[in-house]
């Protein structure tokens, strides 16, 4: 009897019975089975790390797999060291630089009577293949985060409209901790999946040295076997945090089984859970995902003594690259010609962004994001800008103007006023008082631009004068100071007569910085 082989669901009656106190000879004479066979499995559970819990979720396959050793063999205590010595010996593995042969030298060092290198290899492969049977790759910490959706949609009420809003389940995963983080969102679109990468790089708090999506749009244009195009943004995500995209190869689920096993360990944590429940926004939906994944982290991994959490905290947390301060913007581009008042539009908001005036009717690319607007001619940036996302706007910089355009653009009543006062007092006052006569200031701006222009012809002193006695005529134009430096003083007009801008001189090729040296 001891040699036929035993029905999985007595196994778990024996290990349930251990769990739950009773003697090895109760659990023999209870089940009708030797003590021996009940010896045999007992101590596989012990040496194996397992749980009551991890016992009962296996299927009978898994359970099989698990106690498979003949009953006859017997776990010497060199053996039970060996089976100790494999946990730590599997996260040390997961450091650059550490092989087989060196935890080998190590083990050898404490257990001089341990096992050969041959037979080491051996029993941490059948450990390994028991305790994780799809285990296949030994993952370095720091080096890779696998990103991928899963199968199923996930759903939430809008409010607004009271229809059922699905949406995506992204997922991603640490290689070395196995480590996860899940969100929901709204679409597979780049902007989405370039988000979710970025929030789980935030949550992991640390880049890692490269990024493995599967071959979805959002991340490779077009697939190859040799070199696949990856997506511009993605690409430029990838730059802004200082890591590689390596998209999984086609046809290979060897290179993404690890987060497609994360995926169906979720289904059963997140999906089970979430299925009864009814959510009226991503963002609450978002937040119960995010307190049973806590959850599922913080769990034991199955055969070992220690979670996803703390190994990602013992091992690979160090590891990863440190965030930059800001984060990723989603850049936009767009071409326009720069028309000839020096401005170029973005059509995205129907507003407009100057550029330098040597740049008049050239072709340029606009890059925008949510916040700034970039202009380059030739690849070389020539103008960066503030979005402003109201439409009909001029986002205006001084300097892209050309030196007689800024002078002109300058022009206000303060900027006359200091000027004249600058000349003299009187000049200051008679400047203030045409301003002030006219309806609205800038009708007055040519004449004070005019009589100002007189301080280079006749001199501060000469013009202060005319000013003085056309303050005592209490008549306030350009012809009266013209006519009083020209002594014609029988040209003065009367104060009702209306000046005429055609008769002022033609100051447009002054240029401003004249009027302040």
């Amino acid at each position: 009897m001891a040699n036929n082989k035993l029905d999985m669901n007595k196994i778990r009656k024996v290990i349930k019975l251990h769990c739950n106190g009773k003697s090895k000879l109760f659990i023999s004479r209870y089940l009708s089975l030797s003590r021996n066979t009940v010896k045999k499995y007992i101590s596989l559970f012990e040496v194996l790390g397992l749980s009551l819990e991890t016992v009962n979720n296996k299927t009978d396959t898994e359970l099989d797999e698990l106690f498979s050793q003949g009953p006859t063999e017997v776990v010497s205590s060199r053996i039970e060291d060996l089976y100790a010595y494999f946990p730590q010996m599997e996260r040390e593995l997961k450091k650059v630089g550490i092989t087989i042969q060196t935890m080998w030298e190590r083990y050898i060092e404490t257990y001089p009577d341990g096992l050969r290198v041959t037979q080491f290899r051996n029993r941490f492969r059948d450990w390994s293949n028991k305790v994780n049977p799809v285990m296949h790759m030994n993952h370095k910490a720091g080096d890779k985060m696998y990103v991928d959706y899963a199968g199923k949609t996930l759903s939430f009420i809008d409010k607004s409209t009271s229809e059922v809003q699905e949406v995506q389940f992204f997922v991603a995963i640490l290689g070395a901790s196995q480590y996860t983080y899940a969100e929901a969102s709204m679409s597979q679109q780049k902007e989405d999946f370039v988000a979710s990468v970025e929030n789980a790089m935030r949550f992991f708090q640390g880049t890692p040295a490269a990024i493995v999506p599967d071959n979805l749009k959002s991340a490779v244009v077009r697939t190859s076997r040799f070199e696949p195009t990856i997506n511009e943004t993605l690409a430029d995500l990838a730059e802004h945090y200082e890591t590689t995209i390596l998209p999984a190869r086609a046809y290979r689920p060897r290179d993404k089984s690890l987060v497609e096993g994360a995926v169906k360990i979720l289904y059963r944590r997140i999906y089970a859970n979430l299925k009864d429940s009814k959510y009226f926004s991503i963002e609450e939906l978002n937040q119960e995902i995010w307190n049973l994944l806590d959850a599922h982290n913080n769990k034991k991994l199955t055969g070992r003594p220690y979670s996803r959490f703390e190994l990602f905290m013992e091992d690979e947390r160090h590891e990863l690259q440190p965030l930059p301060l800001e984060r990723f913007e989603i850049k936009y581009q767009s071409l326009a010609t720069v028309m000839q008042n020096g401005h170029v539009q973005l059509s995205q908001d129907k507003n407009y962004y100057s550029v330098p005036y040597q740049y008049l009717k050239k072709k340029v690319k606009l890059l925008y994001t949510s916040s700034t607007v970039e202009i380059y001619f030739k690849y070389n940036r020539i103008a960066t800008h503030i979005r402003n996302p109201k439409p009909y706007i001029y986002t205006t910089n001084p300097e892209h103007m050309a030196s007689t355009h800024q002078f002109v653009a300058q022009w206000n009543a303060l900027r006359f006023i200091e000027w004249a006062n600058s000349i003299d007092p009187a000049v200051g006052e008679y400047i203030m008082q045409i301003i002030e006569s006219r309806n609205h200031p800038e009708q007055a701006y040519k004449s004070c631009l005019g009589i100002l222009s007189f301080e280079k012809k006749v001199g501060a002193e000469r013009l202060a004068n005319a000013c003085k006695r056309a303050l005592d005529f209490k008549i306030y134009n350009f012809k009266t100071i013209q006519n009083i430096l020209e002594n014609s003083l029988d040209k003065i007009p009367m104060e009702h007569e209306k000046e005429e801008d055609q008769d002022l001189p033609d100051h447009g090729n002054i240029r401003g910085k004249n009027y302040y040296n």
